[in-house]
């Protein structure tokens, strides 16, 4: 595929990595900066032909057949409608929009001119991402009842993101778009997200918006999620998730604390891993960071999407569906209520009903717990369905 990359930052190299290095046959022909400096230095560290500071200049190419997006969140909708004008499959950084109307328009936008729409949400194409759900679908935990993702670290690489007109928000936007997709995903991507009460605060930075937020997600079948994110925290980038259900619990750690620890002086000191605050004393080395952070299984579905004419696992519905979330959680951290989740655009499940949590023992009793004690008794605590009466009963 030639591509035609728009931003030539800290996440547009992320993304030219690997774009050009795990397929080894996806090439960028055109690149887009605001900076002409920046332009021509990415051009020249990626072999890239067409270089402007004209963003349709970039786009309506005869030799480009994606667009990669990967600026500013206030210049996504202009990208977005320019790849629709000259019908240009695209794929856009998260989030998808400041505001769940932004991404409505997107989304209606791409969809009306039938063009191949890609969400890069990289942490729900981490390799422990992928194994863990795959796990979740084959039933290993049951029935989902609660998941919570946490995104952490001492905030990001540039201006913009400080500046709450382009931005949109603060860590809200910029990690909980995150951890809405994750545990939506474990929860089911077709479940209703309903409301949302959240708490949020501006602790530490000299900023306009959130530096630190916790969030609660009600989903209509009766599951749970928790988000946890950060500008705040010291020590660089914390990426956990915990799944739990009525069989079984998944917890995952996916930057700090892998396995891979290092004691150094700092003599010899280099690039450790993303936003690691410091190259001296005990340090947690990436080994592969692209892959680790989800970038080339990513890539990977987005183009084997576009080769088989389908639609990849994240496309722009699921981006609207998260603003629309970070919507209501901003709304809550303002009013201190749970504040319902306003989706105008709505494909999943209908009037799913909360499952029944009773679990049958006999004709009499639900089963509450059963459990082998350390004397190495076999006993199960049960509740009488007539009278509510909670006994216990040991087994032979």
């Amino acid at each position: 595929m030639n591509i035609a990359m728009l931003g030539s930052g800290f996440i547009g190299r992320f993304y030219a990595d690997s774009l050009q290095g795990y397929r080894s046959k996806d090439k960028i022909v055109s690149i887009y900066s605001r900076k002409e400096e920046s332009t021509k230095k990415f051009a020249k560290d990626y072999n890239v032909g067409f270089t402007t500071t004209n963003m349709e200049a970039a786009i309506n190419r005869p030799d480009v057949e994606v667009v990669c997006i990967s600026l500013p969140n206030n210049l996504h909708e202009e990208a977005v409608m320019l790849c629709c004008k000259h019908k240009k499959a695209v794929m856009t950084t998260k989030p998808l929009g400041r505001n769940a109307a932004e991404a409505k328009r997107m989304l209606e936008a791409v969809e009306k001119a039938g063009i191949f729409n890609g969400y890069l949400e990289d942490l729900v194409y981490t390799p422990k991402f992928l194994k863990a759900i795959e796990s979740v679908k084959n039933g290993a935990l049951g029935r989902i009842l609660w998941a919570k993702s946490r995104e952490t670290h001492p905030g990001p690489h540039s201006d913009w993101f400080w500046d709450i007109e382009q931005a949109g928000g603060g860590c809200i936007l910029d990690l909980g778009c995150h951890c809405v997709e994750i545990t939506r995903s474990y929860i089911g991507k077709d479940i209703k997200p309903i409301e949302v009460m959240c708490w949020a605060d501006t602790q530490v930075k000299p900023i306009d918006a959130e530096d630190h937020a916790i969030g609660l997600v009600k989903y209509e079948n009766g599951s749970i999620a928790q988000f946890e994110v950060s500008w705040t925290f010291r020590g660089g980038l914390d990426l956990r998730d915990e799944v739990m259900g009525t069989e079984g619990t998944i917890w995952t750690n996916n930057f700090l604390r892998t396995g891979f620890e290092m004691f150094t002086t700092g003599k010899a000191a280099n690039y450790v891993s993303e936003k690691a605050e410091s190259d001296k004393g005990w340090l947690f080395p990436v080994g592969d960071e692209l892959n680790e952070l989800g970038y080339n299984h990513m890539f990977m579905d987005m183009f084997q999407s576009l080769e088989q004419k389908r639609q990849p696992k994240e496309t722009f519905y699921d981006g609207y569906i998260v603003n629309a979330v970070l919507d209501a959680a901003y709304k809550s951290a303002k009013t201190k209520q749970w504040e319902p989740v306003a989706l105008d655009v709505w494909r999943g499940k209908s009037g799913y009903t909360k499952d029944s949590h009773l679990q049958e023992y006999d004709a009499e009793n639900y089963l509450v717990k059963e459990e082998v004690t350390h004397y190495g008794a076999k006993k199960v605590i049960l509740k009488n369905k007539k009278t509510g009466k909670i006994i216990e009963k040991v087994l032979d």
